[in-house]
């Protein structure tokens, strides 16, 4: 058979923006004119569409014979197809759809937005929909929840700000939908003040005005004002309970987040896969080995079958709680892995376990052991991966390994290094006694990284901490170039804090904190001369075989977090 070209299988095809949109929904009587006796074959393909179409070949196949029987031209259909469309297939073919639909309506623009919603293009449904305005697309309240959904993912204000403009506009802004999602796109975008507003502002209120507004403020980091809220709650669900756990757990308080979560299994109601995680995460955080295993216990009675975000979760709670083996089992049994899961593994070995094994499971991750894997097994390393092989490589003293392990990152895989790994070469550059080096492999951190962020900065005093204090003389050279780099940046003067105290000079630590004083620079958390000399005790009484390996952990699990594995605080066992 001849094939067909697109431009035969669509003689109607209009471009979108050379016609108005209808606004007019097609009308009742017209539905049921269409679904008389005669139009048996119409309810069929009706019927086919809404309960039998499961995936893009079927839908496709469907469609091809609506447009060469003519049926797509009816309304109904075409609108059926285009929803199906909207989740079976990819925003391009469901935007395709509606560029050939004769008379689009009000239903049709408001399936374009929410596939571009839910796809990797948000900022297209802000762009769609003023594009749609000029073609006489009049929106309602359905247009808005996904549109301000948009601009939450985006984490744009602006755009968010146009939005609700545009919903007061039209006259929804009070329709309880726009404004929950009105609450949750001031709190991504990190304006928990105006999501307060308008949350003050809703009458009648539901769970979803409640929990929105909670998470808002456990992504600003107040918990206090979200607590309050928690008790002010009319009724909870599991949602708002994951909601606190997990904003309890973000701002570094593991042991309440259990304790919330003792208390709803006090009430009677189960967590999900996302307590789970929560939960196992918090053990690891908190060290708590034993609590731990109990979760392991809940997670096994109640789910079937695992999942790869449950697991990812045990090895990294294993791992924090120095049960490498224990990780290494469940790593094992794992059906299906992923490149976090992957990297939870080769932290856990290299950081907790034995360096080796790390390395040589990072061998088998990119298949570079001698052993022929199918290319789709394969997987390429990311920033995490290589943490914890130069951390590996640091604590095993190997340095023609970290030398060929860096330059495999920058050369073979294309990965920019950040700070956390010119901070591991550093260290094992001091720990071989190539200290001149290793602070010049630090000065060379800028035509990298560009500028020395606080959280750079944060995470080289860490390691500073745990490698550097052999050599006073080294930290506080690097203590001030930092200080010259930013001197206004108070994680600097910590560093140079620490430096201090480590050595035992504490002259010169009242000298930096009155320097801080005179530059009016505010106070750092913990730099107190008793804080201070706890340091130095901690130091003193450590085991000197795992010394300063406390404080990696620790640098560790924070890089881990950001990089989007389970964070884990490692400074408790």
């Amino acid at each position: 058979m001849a094939r067909v070209s697109t431009r035969q299988r669509f003689p109607f095809r209009i471009t979108f923006l050379t016609r108005p949109i209808t606004t007019t929904r097609t009308s009742y009587s017209s539905l049921t004119e269409a679904k008389k006796p005669g139009f048996t074959l119409f309810s069929q393909f009706e019927t086919l569409l809404r309960n039998s179409c499961q995936s893009a070949r079927h839908l496709l196949q469907i469609q091809a014979f609506l447009v060469t029987s003519s049926l797509f031209r009816n309304p109904f259909l075409a609108r059926t197809v285009l929803s199906r469309a909207s989740r079976l297939c990819d925003v391009a073919y469901t935007l395709l759809i509606f560029r050939h639909i004769n008379s689009s309506d009000t239903f049709c623009v408001n399936t374009v937005i929410n596939a571009y919603c839910d796809s990797d293009a948000p900022h297209q449904t802000v762009i769609f929909y003023f594009r749609a305005l000029m073609g006489g697309f009049f929106p309602n309240s359905y247009t808005f929840v996904p549109l301000i959904g948009s601009c939450a993912k985006m984490g744009c204000i602006d755009y968010g700000k146009e939005c609700h403009a545009q919903a007061t506009k039209n006259g929804v802004d009070s329709v309880l939908p726009v404004q929950n999602s009105l609450i949750h796109m001031y709190a991504c975008c990190g304006s928990v003040q105006l999501a307060r507003v308008v949350f003050d502002g809703i009458l009648t209120r539901d769970l979803v005005s409640w929990n929105s507004i909670i998470d808002g403020h456990m992504m600003a980091g107040e918990l206090n004002a979200a607590h309050r809220l928690f008790d002010e709650m009319p009724e909870r669900n599991l949602v708002t309970w994951n909601v606190m756990i997990s904003g309890y757990l973000k701002g570094r308080n593991p042991g309440y987040a259990m304790k919330l979560f003792r208390t709803m299994g006090g009430l009677g109601m189960r967590g999900n896969a996302r307590t789970m995680v929560c939960l196992a995460t918090a053990c690891g955080r908190s060290g708590r080995l034993k609590e731990g295993r109990s979760v392991h216990g809940s997670i096994v009675r109640m789910f079937v079958r695992s999942s790869l975000i449950i697991d990812t979760a045990l090895i990294d709670m294993y791992s924090k709680c120095r049960r490498v083996e224990a990780a290494r089992r469940v790593f094992e049994r794992m059906t299906e892995r992923n490149l976090i899961s992957w990297n939870a593994m080769i932290l856990g070995n290299c950081i907790q376990g034995n360096p080796e094994d790390g390395l040589s499971l990072f061998g088998v991750m990119v298949a570079i052991d001698g052993n022929e894997r199918e290319e789709s097994l394969r997987l390429l390393p990311d920033e995490v991966t290589f943490i914890g092989i130069l951390c590996a490589c640091a604590r095993s003293e190997l340095l023609a390994e970290g030398r060929s392990y860096f330059k495999q990152m920058t050369e073979v895989f294309g990965l920019k290094p950040n700070y956390a790994h010119f901070w591991c070469m550093a260290n094992l550059l001091a720990n071989v006694g190539l200290i001149d080096e290793a602070e010049g492999f630090l000065q060379s951190m800028a035509k990298f990284d560009g500028h020395m962020s606080c959280e750079s900065l944060l995470w080289a005093s860490l390691l500073g901490l745990c490698r550097f204090k052999r050599d006073v003389y080294l930290g506080e050279r690097i203590a001030k170039l930092l200080l010259n780099l930013d001197p206004k940046n108070l994680v600097c003067y910590q560093f140079l804090l620490i430096i201090y105290a480590v050595s035992g000079q504490w002259e010169n630590v009242s000298g930096v904190q009155k320097l801080i004083k005179e530059r009016r620079l505010g106070i750092i958390p913990g730099s107190s001369l008793l804080d201070l000399k706890n340091i130095v005790h901690n130091f003193k009484v450590s085991n000197k075989d795992r010394e300063g390996i406390e404080e990696v952990n620790s640098m560790m699990d924070e890089l881990a977090h950001r990089f989007r594995l389970p964070s884990a605080d490692l400074s408790r066992s």
